[in-house]
């Protein structure tokens, strides 16, 4: 599928990225020569923040924290992981191995270690990033994020038929995706939306971040499907590295409303990884939206 003309790398109209390149994302290439493609947002000489976006999602999603990271001298790395927008598909990688990747994204970008925030199904990878590399990894801020099957409650409906279609019927899977991003090409954004907030939360969204949520989707998962379907199938199954024995600090922020991700596993999540915990008034896209200036905040302490 075609994407539509300066999809992936032209802001919204008022969000006036300096540090997003013209000429497209970054690419960062790992030992097997994949290519890890990766945006920068915020100041372009500041203090690094990488951010990783959620299951599905890729690199436009840091257009959100771009503003904000700006006036707080940060500059933000949001990689499309494999599979995603850009980035080469990686057919037999599990989660240790997409977060391995992520060390040539900070070598590349010429960043010894940086503060990780993770997003959705982003947090997971963030939690494997932070256990096998400490020292790349200053602490982990996981942001409406996904728990791990042994500290997972009852799963939405929704999720659990994501789960059951990676895992058994993938192509279907892909064929579906690839016919949402179809539509969301050519559609408004409360096609994407809807998917992650409930009815207060997009009301909350001004237009120009219901537009970055819909770039955000159509640019991950138009060229390629091949990141999400392994990803969700991965989420499923036993993580290599449990929050409980990851040993930086970490901070979970969570919406009460979140209807993809039940509240209850981040208190889970939480206790186990003895972490912050902050719950907000929000929904799955909200909590990151409405708290973003609060999350970066905590990246500089």
């Amino acid at each position: 599928m075609r994407p539509s003309p300066d999809l992936q790398d032209a802001p919204p109209d008022d969000v006036g990225s300096t540090a997003a390149r013209p000429d497209g994302p970054a690419v960062a290439t790992i030992a097997d020569d994949r290519r890890v493609a990766y945006a920068e947002y915020g100041a372009a000489d500041g203090a690094p923040v990488l951010f990783l976006h959620g299951t599905p999602g890729s690199r436009v999603l840091g257009r959100l924290l771009d503003e904000a990271a700006r006036g707080r001298d940060l500059r933000v790395l949001a990689p499309d992981r494999p599979g995603y927008g850009r980035s080469d598909p990686a057919p037999d990688a599990g989660l240790a191995d997409i977060a391995d990747g992520l060390v040539a994204v900070l070598d590349h970008a010429d960043v010894e270690s940086a503060p990780v925030v993770g997003f959705s199904g982003g947090a997971a990878v963030a939690v494997a990033l932070a256990g096998r590399h400490p020292d790349r990894v200053d602490a982990v801020h996981s942001v409406s994020g996904v728990a791990p099957p042994s500290l997972r409650s009852d799963q939405p409906a929704v999720q659990r038929l994501l789960g059951t279609l990676a895992g058994r019927a993938p192509r279907l899977l892909s064929g579906l995706v690839r016919a949402q991003a179809w539509i969301a090409d050519r559609g408004s954004p409360s096609a994407v939306v809807s998917q992650y907030t409930d009815s207060e939360g997009a009301a909350a969204l001004s237009e120009p971040q219901a537009e970055t949520f819909r770039r955000d989707f159509v640019a991950g998962v138009g060229p390629q499907r091949a990141g999400f379907v392994r990803e969700t199938r991965l989420l499923g199954e036993p993580w290599p590295v449990e929050p409980s024995v990851v040993d930086v600090p970490v901070h979970c922020w969570h919406g009460e409303r979140d209807a993809n991700v039940p509240v209850a596993d981040a208190r889970r999540v939480a206790d186990a990884a003895r972490a912050e915990l902050t719950v907000v008034d929000a929904d799955h896209a909200t909590a990151l939206v409405e708290h973003r200036e609060a999350v970066l905040d905590a990246c500089i302490e």
